[in-house]
């Protein structure tokens, strides 16, 4: 499995509950979370063949920031 992070501005449990419908709608997610209790709110995402650019689309559809943590 992989698993990909992402720096966001999703930093509440209502942002989370916007975006999850936007996430749980992609096949190749398995699992996902958003550590919302640090400043970076770090979006962590596991599946098989994951691809970057759906997810940073994805979660921009659902209204929020996302950057690639190098």
């Amino acid at each position: 499995m992989e698993k990909l992070q992402f720096k966001t501005n999703i930093n509440c449990g209502n942002c989370v509950s916007k975006v999850s419908p936007f996430l749980n709608q992609v096949e190749e997610i398995e699992n996902w979370k958003v550590d919302t209790s640090i400043p970076e709110k770090i979006l962590t995402v596991e599946g098989e063949d994951l691809s970057s650019d759906k997810i940073k689309e994805v979660v921009e559809s659902a209204g929020f920031e996302i950057t690639n943590i190098a």
